[in-house]
């Protein structure tokens, strides 16, 4: 069973690196990310989360499990969405956020294969919150200096608790 880090680790703040090979030793990985996802009721995690330095993440939105490996941004929409985001690095803190509200990613799913997804709404916000981890960003990086820090203050009193 795969750990999920929190704040404070470095692996969150680090450029994940590429998958070289999609072989079982990935697939098996993304299976069990997603497990650890589900058990951790969240609906998106990337490697970095779990410790691994590897650009790959997994979501699970309405039911539908997907596999990013390699993942790059095409296109996002100029339309912006103000929605609530929290982060399984981060438990118990959630705090609202403007992001694209569509997107058009494109990426190797599981079997090696390419794919392009063109995802709206609560899909798309998983999808760039988790590209984010890629690239060492969590979403309190994203606030304002003073809603970043009601929100570390918040997760603060959750750990002394």
């Amino acid at each position: 069973m795969l750990e999920i880090v929190t704040l404070g680790r470095e692996v969150l703040t680090q450029t994940a690196e590429p998958v070289q090979d999609i072989d079982d030793r990935i697939r098996s990985l993304a299976q069990e990310m997603l497990q650890a996802m589900r058990i951790g009721k969240g609906i998106g995690l990337a490697a970095p989360q779990v410790d691994l330095g590897l650009r790959l993440f997994v979501t699970e939105v309405d039911e539908r499990p997907r596999i990013f490996i390699n993942p790059e941004i095409v296109l996002t929409s100029q339309e912006l969405a103000d929605l609530e985001e929290g982060c399984l690095s981060i438990p118990g803190v959630y705090a609202k956020l403007k992001r694209p509200a569509a997107v058009r990613i494109q990426a190797w799913n599981e079997r090696g294969r390419p794919f392009n997804l063109d995802a709206e709404g609560l899909e798309a916000r998983v999808i760039l919150h988790e590209l984010d981890h890629l690239n060492g960003v969590l979403f309190v990086d994203r606030l304002s200096e003073p809603a970043r820090k009601r929100v570390l203050a918040q997760y603060e009193r959750r750990l002394r608790m």
